[in-house]
């Protein structure tokens, strides 16, 4: 599905593709505050726990610049890369991964081709259930049976916790927005500010679990990403400190799945398999 095939149902596709295309360069998130780069932290650890053993076939859809692609294939997975936006895979491509311009509704690639696949970004740019459910039952699709399928998504209360934090509460505007989205889920950034981000769906913990298996994944899991490790007042030290980001770990993979604890954390990954 092309940029200029999606019609009026699908509009916020424009906005998100126009928003990493001209305004926000994902290339350096990840890496950009301690937050960023616990989420990075976590969601490699996790992936080390269900990938299957190099040199797997990994699709990462969604993948953005391959910041985890780029990972992925030194350490020996055979990776490809499907992203909406030019420019992600204009970056991608400058970083060694084999990428292509693609719809994470419509993969360009070959039925039961993968041993597993990623889709850590479209799922909260996709505002209508049904299109989430397409990109879910592509990934399925494209998946080996038995293949692990990672899917990422944004709590519907992390912009609360996020305008808190940065201050951005205090913008009125903004705070609109963000009340609308708790009601929702459905983010539409009124402002054309890039720091409020694009077009979004942000989700229940319950939503998440219950769309992967609408969808037809198997042996579904909900896991907190950053968990509570954001509310920590000493962060960025923590991360350069080894023994104490070791324990900091240790404490959310305890408390990783714990359903009171989920809503609370930034990211949520669910992992499902194919059936």
């Amino acid at each position: 599905m092309s940029t200029a095939d999606m019609g009026t149902a699908d509009v916020g596709t424009a906005d998100v593709v126009s928003h990493y295309e001209e305004r926000y360069d994902e290339g350096v998130r990840l890496d950009r505050d301690p937050v960023n780069k616990l989420e990075w932290i976590r969601t490699r650890l996790v992936m080390d726990r269900y990938l299957p053993e190099p040199p797997a076939a990994i699709l990462d859809v969604g993948g953005g610049p391959g910041v985890y692609a780029v990972a992925l294939a030194e350490a020996g997975y055979d990776v490809e890369l499907i992203d909406i936006v030019p420019r992600h895979i204009r970056q991608a491509t400058e970083r060694g991964v084999r990428a292509q311009i693609g719809d994470a509704r419509d993969l360009p690639v070959p039925t039961n081709s993968q041993d597993a696949v990623l889709m850590l970004g479209p799922l909260y740019h996709l505002l209508e259930i049904e299109h989430r459910i397409a990109a879910l039952s592509e990934a399925i699709r494209v998946g080996k049976k038995g293949a692990p399928v990672l899917t990422a998504a944004i709590s519907r209360y992390a912009p609360a916790i996020d305008a808190l934090d940065s201050g951005y509460w205090d913008d009125r505007e903004f705070a609109n927005m963000v009340v609308a989205s708790l009601k929702t889920g459905r983010h539409i950034n009124t402002t054309g500010n890039p720091a409020h981000f694009t077009t979004a769906y942000f989700h229940r913990p319950e939503e998440l679990e219950a769309e992967l298996l609408q969808a037809g994944l198997t042996n579904v899991e909900m896991i907190a990403v950053e968990g509570i490790g954001w509310a920590a007042g000493d962060l960025a030290e923590r991360i350069e400190d080894e023994a104490r980001l070791t324990d900091l770990l240790d404490l959310l993979n305890r408390l990783e799945g714990e359903p009171s604890i989920l809503g609370a954390s930034p990211h949520i990954l669910g992992v499902g398999f194919v059936p």
